[in-house]
């Protein structure tokens, strides 16, 4: 087949187990160590903790499941923002790398967005079927940057047009309303349970000040070349995801969000290690993304795949689609994918959905926002139909 089947598994606090993530017909997991500090050396015995839990679990029903991707292995900040001790972080960091490859984990996706991760400006948008989804409104954002975090100078950062429909929006917002776009604009990380504050957010944003779109740039390809060496000599393969949005938030730059951010990274650090996640919301949530563009040059270094799909409304608004709607031609997509496989003569990448709609009986259980059961298997389910009906036609 085209992907490895796979499925984002938070560890033994995850509200999903992992016989119901066999139930959804994943072989891979996708996990990390999320209790460690970020920062902090993945020890092999703490990697092999890891692993005796879905060795149990195989053990219990014989239907295999293998840790195939590490999401995510954090970059520290420092490392982020140049400081004088990004080395010893670094150093750090490639110890990790040599701890999996022990375990024989080989694939690491990993990001380099400042300060926050995903941002969504409402985790329970309701669609028409009564489901969940993730939404992003450029509008709202402007309206907590400027009226609840309150960041100097933030009206620079917006157009004209933007800034009035920000605050004719938020002269009739109530409580209530203000209040679900904190919550959602200060989600934690999936897996980290201490999440983010104003003061502790306007902290991350005043630690980036000085450091421009250029110097973001500039770490990062000092970051790749010191820990893509490492990772080849390893056989480890170094799994970037897309910025997500693919611009600049609340004044922090951002600098992998396009395919000429994808060229620039590939031509300074040409090693094969230095990959890609190739996450198709992330990309798709820009229309200047041609994404089977993307996957036709640099599919060889495409070492893992999120599928999912976002609804542009319009300039810089979109949602969380069904997997297999929205904007992103999900079809074209795995299409390309399978002709670069047969082309290539490639092994099955591993794939996971992402962002799943909160629906039926979940909709009343906790979950982190993108994450619940139903939905995720309902993504699976449909990309997995899919793969099978491209596969099978091009072999009839």
């Amino acid at each position: 087949m085209i992907f490895q089947q796979s499925w984002r598994w938070y560890g033994p606090h995850d509200p999903i187990s992992l016989a119901a993530v066999k139930q959804a017909g994943a072989h891979g997991i996708v996990t990390a160590l999320h209790h460690v500090p970020v920062g902090e050396v993945w020890t092999v015995e703490e990697i092999t903790k890891r692993i005796s839990l879905l060795e149990e679990s195989n053990r219990e029903l014989h239907f295999e499941l293998n840790w195939n991707v590490v999401e995510s292995l954090p970059v520290h900040e420092h490392i982020k923002q140049g400081r004088e001790d990004r080395d010893d972080y670094i150093e750090k960091y490639k110890k990790s790398l040599a701890n999996l490859a022990k375990c024989g984990i080989t694939t690491v996706c990993y990001n380099f967005m400042p300060v926050l991760d995903w941002l969504r400006t409402n985790v329970r948008f309701q669609l028409e079927d009564g489901s969940y989804a993730l939404l992003h409104d450029f509008v709202d954002v402007a309206i907590f940057d400027l009226f609840i975090l309150k960041r100097k100078d933030a009206e620079k950062d917006y157009e004209n047009a933007i800034l009035e429909k920000a605050k004719e929006k938020y002269s009739h917002m109530d409580k209530e309303e203000i209040a679900i776009l904190e919550e959602s604009l200060l989600m934690a990380l999936p897996g980290d349970e201490k999440g983010f504050t104003i003061e502790k957010l306007r902290k991350g944003i005043r630690d980036y000040e000085g450091i421009s779109e250029d110097q973001l740039r500039k770490n990062l390809v000092y970051f790749l070349k010191a820990v893509i060496p490492t990772a080849e000599d390893l056989g480890v393969k170094m799994a970037i995801h897309p910025d997500d949005p693919p611009w600049p938030v609340l004044g922090l730059p951002r600098v992998m969000s396009t395919a000429e951010d994808l060229k620039y990274f590939f031509t300074e650090v040409p090693q094969n290690s230095n990959g890609l996640t190739f996450c198709s919301g992330s990309l798709g949530a820009s229309p200047k993304n041609d994404m089977p563009a993307i996957i036709n040059k640099w599919y060889e270094r495409i070492h893992f795949v999120h599928l999912r799909s976002v609804q542009r409304d319009h300039n810089s608004c979109f949602y969380e689609a069904n997997h297999l709607e929205g904007s992103a031609n999900m079809f074209e997509l795995v299409k390309t994918f399978y002709k670069n496989q047969q082309k290539h003569q490639r092994a099955a990448i591993p794939m996971r959905p992402d962002h799943g709609h909160l629906m039926l009986d979940d909709r009343d259980k906790s979950f982190y926002p993108g994450y619940s059961a139903i939905g995720r298997l309902r993504g699976l389910a449909e990309l997995r139909g899919l793969e099978f009906g491209i596969v099978k036609s091009h072999q009839a």
